[in-house]
């Protein structure tokens, strides 16, 4: 049984997993970004009976005070699940709106994993970090560029902190979800309609609309979460597997057979 840290467990996949995780006997620390979610959550846990393994904690990756608590906690596993979708044309989306979908996806995930790294090698402990990263941080689709760009950053990270650290016996793995309903896709579509103004920007609001539809208002953009929950719940407590794991399977074809045709790729 491990003690495993879960960020952006408020909903979603974070929220499934820590329950799940916890139904298997781990002891898990739910990270959540703000605190009507850790009361919504703890009356879930309550409700549950997972009292005794299943502890929610307020955790916003961006609060200072928030991760210098965190790194107190004794931990085997860190989760970085937490993460913000910004979509829209990369050409023009506002810069703020680009910079904080990397400090949100890439900069504060990697500044905690630096810090329970840095205490585990410090403290000779073996230890483990799993980044939810994406599909789209192996493929890039028109509309989806500046957020699927954060999850091509972590990939790139995490690929050299699996061969920097494995020396001092930690691990380091991915875990690549396709179009699951919950939420998060749905509601990164409608992110930028806040800021686009077919008055000023050269790409018009319907326009986006039926780019967004055509990828997530298929079944195959919008594939049951118990799955990935389920394939979570799996890899994230275990010594052995893949650093990789993309799920559905066919979503892992689908990438394989994309990265292939790049090479192929003309201007």
């Amino acid at each position: 049984m491990k003690t495993i840290l879960i960020t952006g467990a408020g909903s979603g996949f974070g929220e499934g997993a820590a329950i799940g995780l916890a139904q298997l006997g781990h002891t898990v620390i739910a990270g959540v970004q703000i605190y009507p979610q850790v009361t919504a959550l703890r009356e879930k846990v309550k409700a549950l009976g997972l009292e005794k393994n299943l502890r929610v904690e307020k955790l916003d990756i961006l609060d200072q005070y928030d991760v210098k608590n965190a790194l107190t906690w004794d931990i085997d596993i860190f989760f970085s699940n937490a993460g913000i979708g910004e979509a829209g044309p990369a050409f023009e989306m506002p810069m703020d709106l680009v910079e904080k979908n990397f400090q949100t996806n890439v900069f504060a995930p990697l500044a905690i994993s630096q810090k329970f790294i840095s205490k585990w090698i410090k403290g000779g402990k073996k230890g483990k970090i799993v980044y939810t990263s994406s599909m789209g941080g192996l493929f890039t689709p028109a509309g989806f560029g500046i957020y699927v760009s954060t999850k091509h950053a972590l990939e790139a990270i995490a690929e050299a902190l699996q061969q920097e650290v494995k020396p001092y016996n930690i691990q380091i793995q991915t875990i690549n979800p396709g179009a699951y309903l919950t939420g998060f896709n749905e509601t990164m579509a409608d992110a930028p309609f806040r800021w686009m103004d077919d008055e000023v920007n050269f790409t018009k609001k319907a326009d986006l609309r039926a780019t967004f539809d055509s990828l997530l208002g298929t079944p195959e953009g919008t594939l049951d979460a118990t799955e990935m929950i389920n394939a979570m719940i799996e890899i994230v407590p275990k010594e052995e597997g893949k650093f990789r794991n993309v799920v559905p399977q066919f979503v892992e074809d689908m990438l394989k057979e994309h990265q292939l045709n790049a090479w192929e790729n003309r201007i």
